[in-house]
């Protein structure tokens, strides 16, 4: 058995802050000692340290289980697969980009991948090479463009700021991740709309082996409690109106007659002492795409003074993320 967990974090990068700002949503704040220091440690988890990794690095180390868990982008993850790789949770609600194929505005007659293949048999025709694609995802690229049927490319390693390859001329089209597209028109590109290979986000990932040790596993809870928690309360909020009835029974009938403001589990209905006339204050969690529509059923009821305040966490019985891995790895054994 394991005494510490490791779960590694991005140290640099477009997830890097957006990373530590949803743990600390979650009430799973990283202290970090030092900002040069590549470990730090998470109050509320104890068990739990924490290392500083590049996005990459993050996958390779918990392939191979150098550390248990870890925080990475999925566009990474599909990149660099690996059996002993389990994906915990594939969507942590931040960091969201696509990985597409893009190419020059002065292309106006390549407006699909379909497109695109005719260019690659041009280049291969009347100028006797191929087209030349410029990524750092070269797996995920040359598996799309096959599945294409793009077979006459070739991959051009780049770093950096890849959109400025077509302008340089050491490339003809690109694949990289886009948020915006804003960097793409800068520099004279366009997204081809069927060329999207991958939607990504922040996702977390864990060694199947590792999984398997009660510690990592308990620490895998507590963190996935916390993530589940926070992720379910941001689309809650907790209503609170004053209505005047005869008695709290018969509020409640009425209030539960619309499905939109029955609440998770009901409405809690107090009277407010010292009002006259028998009013009561009635508070339940709603929805908060039904938020409006409640607000305007109480009110139809009497109700008056609604206030509204975001829910932070809604704890369920127990973690669906983590319920999810359990019948997962015990599947895989």
């Amino acid at each position: 058995m394991m005494e510490r967990v490791t779960l590694a974090l991005p140290s640099k990068g477009a997830i890097a802050d957006p990373t530590m700002n949803f743990l600390s949503d979650c009430g799973l704040r990283v202290d970090k000692p030092n900002p040069r220091q590549y470990t730090g440690a998470i109050p509320a988890v104890p068990s739990v340290d924490v290392l500083f990794q590049r996005v990459t690095d993050v996958v390779y180390k918990v392939s191979d289980g150098t550390v248990q868990l870890g925080i990475t982008g999925l566009d990474v993850v599909h990149e660099h697969p690996h059996a002993d790789l389990v994906v915990i949770h594939p969507d942590l609600r931040y960091g969201h980009c696509k990985l597409l194929v893009a190419v020059p505005e002065a292309w106006v007659d390549v407006e699909s991948i379909i497109d695109l293949a005719e260019v690659a048999l041009d280049f291969r025709e009347y100028k006797q090479r191929n087209l030349r694609v410029a990524t750092t995802y070269s797996n995920l690229t040359r598996k799309f463009l096959h599945e294409q049927g793009i077979h006459h490319f070739t991959m051009v390693n780049a770093e950096g700021a890849i959109e400025v390859a077509p302008t340089i001329g050491y490339a003809d089209v690109i694949v990289d991740l886009v948020q915006t597209g804003t960097t793409l028109r800068e520099n004279h590109l366009k997204a081809l709309p069927d060329g999207v290979i991958v939607e990504s986000q922040a996702c977390l990932v864990g060694n199947k082996h590792a999984l398997k040790d009660p510690t990592v596993r308990e620490a895998t809870r507590s963190l996935l409690e916390h993530i589940d928690a926070a992720l379910q309360g941001r689309s809650f909020s907790q209503l609170t109106v004053n209505i005047r009835g005869d008695n709290p029974d018969t509020i409640a009938q009425r209030v539960m007659e619309n499905p939109l403001t029955r609440g998770l589990q009901g409405p809690t209905i107090a009277p407010i002492y010292g009002a006259d006339g028998g009013w009561f204050t009635v508070t339940l969690i709603v929805s908060n795409k039904s938020l409006l529509p409640a607000v305007e059923h109480l009110r139809q009821l009497g109700g008056t003074q609604a206030s509204v305040i975001p829910v932070r966490y809604v704890f369920l019985d127990q973690s669906p993320t983590f319920e999810r891995l359990q019948a997962a790895l015990l599947g895989a054994s």
